[in-house]
Formats: C-alpha cells, sequence, structure tokens
C-alpha cells in the first residue's frame, strides 16, 4: 500500500512539471479602475491681437504733460520751438525702431506727430494765459523735471507701436482709433492735439 501512494504522489508531480512548462493562462488583472488615459494638453489660445487703447492713453499723456512744459516756458525767453530737442527726439526714435524691427521713417513720423502735438498745447495755453492772467500757473516746474517722463513714455510708444502692428495695418483701424480717442477725457484744445498725435498710427 505504501508502494501505490508513492507512485501516485510522483505521478502527480511529474503532471504538475508539464502544465507548468506548457504555460497557463494569463493572470487576472488585479482589481480596481483601470490606468486612466494621459489627458490631452489643451492647446494654448491664440495670442490676442494687441489693440490701440494703450497707444492712445500713451499719446494722451505725453500731451497732458505738454501743461508741464508750457508753465516751464511761460513768461521766459525759452520758445516753444526747440529743434534741436526735437531733433534729438526723432533720432533717437529712429534708432529704436530699427532696434526692434520698426520701419524707423514711419516710427519717427509718429513722433513728429508727437512733439507737433505737444505745440499745439503749448501755444494754446499761451494765448490763454496772456488773456487771463488769472489762469496763468503759479508755479513754475522744471524742464529737467519733465524730460525723464517724456523719455520713458517714448520708450513704451516704441513697444506699442510694435505690438499692435496687426491692428495698425487692418482696415479696422480708423474706427478702433477713434473710438479710443474718444474715450479719452478731456478739453478743447487736448482733444485737438490728440487728433494730430494720432494722425499717422493708421498704416494700412
Amino acid at each position: 500500500m505504501h508502494g501505490v501512494v508513492t507512485r501516485l504522489l510522483v505521478i502527480l508531480a511529474m503532471v504538475s512539471t508539464v502544465g507548468a512548462c506548457a504555460g497557463g493562462p494569463p493572470a487576472a488583472p488585479t482589481t480596481g479602475p483601470p490606468p486612466s488615459a494621459p489627458a490631452a494638453v489643451p492647446s494654448p489660445p491664440p495670442a490676442p491681437t494687441a489693440g490701440l487703447t494703450g497707444l492712445t492713453h500713451l499719446a494722451a499723456r505725453r500731451i497732458a504733460l505738454s501743461d508741464t512744459v508750457a508753465a516751464a516756458k511761460f513768461g521766459t525767453p525759452t520758445p516753444i520751438e526747440d529743434p534741436v530737442r526735437e531733433q534729438q527726439v526723432v533720432d533717437a526714435a529712429g534708432a529704436a525702431a530699427a532696434r526692434d524691427g520698426l520701419d524707423p521713417a514711419g516710427t519717427q513720423a509718429f513722433f513728429r506727430d508727437q512733439i507737433e502735438a505737444s505745440k499745439v498745447v503749448q501755444r494754446g495755453l499761451f494765448r490763454l494765459w496772456a488773456d487771463r492772467a488769472d489762469l496763468r500757473p503759479r508755479a513754475r516746474p522744471g524742464l529737467a523735471a519733465v524730460r525723464p517722463e517724456l523719455d520713458r513714455i517714448g520708450a513704451e510708444m516704441v513697444t506699442q507701436l510694435r505690438v499692435t502692428t496687426p491692428a495698425r495695418t487692418a482696415e479696422s483701424c480708423p474706427a478702433e482709433l477713434s473710438s479710443d480717442a474718444a474715450s479719452v477725457g478731456s478739453d478743447a484744445l487736448h482733444r485737438e492735439a490728440l487728433g494730430v498725435a494720432l494722425r499717422s498710427v493708421c498704416r494700412g
């Protein structure tokens, strides 16, 4: 009896070995939710085309400084016209435009308009103050304090001219520019100056 049991155990062991070598069915997957597929990365939205509001407001800021320039010059030998300083501004604008990949001639034309807009305000205030002593400035600011701010605005303007190139060459430019200019609250003199400052913005 003992011999029979021994032989039976040997046979069972051989069967198990053969089954293992032949390979069994694949192991059942572990329980739990299947791994999720990696989420699709959304494409970034297209960069919006820069509008003209920023450039318009910079022009208005520069025009507002013309009041201070006029107050510094009124009643002094310093004339409204300053050809040397004006040419320095135009030359600097052309050089900055070349560095930024802008058309130097178009950029210089824009800055000449800024200079002329400032003179519109200065002439208008000179006429007003000549007639109305009660409205004359009570303090005389120094031009040296104004020019660094004018330079900062000028640098920002060059940047805005670059980023607004698509808007400035679009057919909608005149209408958009007119709307932006109308949103700037100012008196008749400063509105006139703003029109001068913006007259060469659209390049279409």
